[in-house]
């Protein structure tokens, strides 16, 4: 068994580190942000600017903060009607869900975050990146600073169990779900490998040293168009500009095993939204969190939830498949309206 343990163990490293090859990326990747010069508020009082430059075409969008312990969290607040929280993970922010808020802000009030450490929001001191941490700076925003009743949330990659524990702490908030290419308990499999892996002082010291999952690892598991275009590449790789700032990459893949008991929990809560409509998505390219397996043990959780297959799809589905989101949430907000 232990053979068989680090021969898979190796096999995830041989694949982590094709992904560098693949990119082309070798040595310590340090670079300098640039203050984007253009104030880029919803609030024209607010002078706050943009730690860095992204492509306003890609992400048009006019920012808000939540100021919270003298930190800032942005997010963006888009349109009205019912409100859809777009939850990210790791290594990404609110620009992963950019083509999704595009599509549905003219029909719904589209909310989109971005975690602290990530895109565009401050990292607190003393802050050790669990997923309980995020779920505190989650259910603030939400609750306390926007103060909303009751919303849909869309879920993927660590955004499926901050976004479900805030979700099944409060189910009475909760409109619906969709939910991609996430778990929301124990992990199991090559999802342990490659946390484990993750937890290795030389993988760590990596994705410290090289930018490794903003640029890597993230631009090999987006589609092609996708990572060809460099405003998006950069956006992705933009928020990490330095070792100390990329520690929040570092720690969310470790946090898969760390945080066992904390998910363990989490399962326990899954049964408060059973009533509740959810839509499944999953991109197959993605053979960890989108594996049969997973998809099984959603659907025992949610046996009536419809569900879309996207063979073209990989890990990141907010990236590779926006359509497959909005036709989704144009079909719950109906089901919603109509009081199906």
């Amino acid at each position: 068994m232990k053979n068989i343990i680090l021969t898979e163990m190796n096999r995830v490293a041989k694949i982590l580190v094709s992904a560098l090859v693949f990119i082309g990326l070798t040595g310590t990747a340090v670079y300098a942000q640039t203050a984007d010069p253009v104030i880029f508020n919803k609030d024209a009082n607010n002078k706050k600017q943009r730690p860095f430059i992204v492509d306003k075409k890609e992400y048009p969008f006019k920012s808000n903060w939540f100021e919270k312990d003298g930190i800032s969290m942005h997010y963006i607040d888009e349109g009205e009607g019912i409100p859809i929280v777009l939850t990210h993970g790791n290594p990404d922010w609110s620009f992963l869900n950019r083509n999704i808020i595009k599509q549905l802000s003219g029909e719904a009030r589209v909310i989109a975050y971005d975690l602290p450490g990530f895109g565009f929001s401050d990292t607190p001191q003393n802050f050790d990146y669990t997923p309980q941490e995020y779920v505190e700076w989650i259910s603030a925003l939400l609750f306390e600073h926007l103060k909303l009743d009751k919303f849909i949330i869309v879920v993927q990659d660590w955004g499926g169990p901050t976004g479900l524990s805030v979700a099944t702490s409060n189910p009475d908030h909760i409109l619906g779900l969709v939910i991609s290419n996430t778990w929301a308990w124990k992990a199991e499999g090559k999802m342990v490998e490659f946390s484990m892996q993750m937890r290795t002082p030389e993988m760590e010291q990596k994705v410290i040293d090289e930018n490794f999952f903003a640029t890597a690892l993230m631009q090999s598991s987006i589609n092609e168009k996708s990572r060809n275009n460099k405003a998006i590449t950069d956006a992705y790789a933009m928020p990490f500009p330095t070792k100390e700032s990329r520690r929040a990459t570092a720690a969310f893949p470790q946090q898969i095993t760390l945080a066992e008991p904390w998910l363990e929990k989490l399962e326990g809560k899954l049964s408060t939204l059973k009533d509740k409509p959810v839509e499944l998505i999953f991109g197959l390219k993605d053979d960890v969190v989108a594996s049969q397996h997973i998809q099984d043990k959603w659907r025992t959780y949610f046996p009536k939830a419809p569900v879309q297959l996207l063979p073209d799809a990989g890990h990141f589905t907010q990236e590779d498949s926006p359509e497959s989101f909005v036709f989704s949430l144009r079909r719950m907000m109906k089901k919603i309206k109509s009081g199906e």
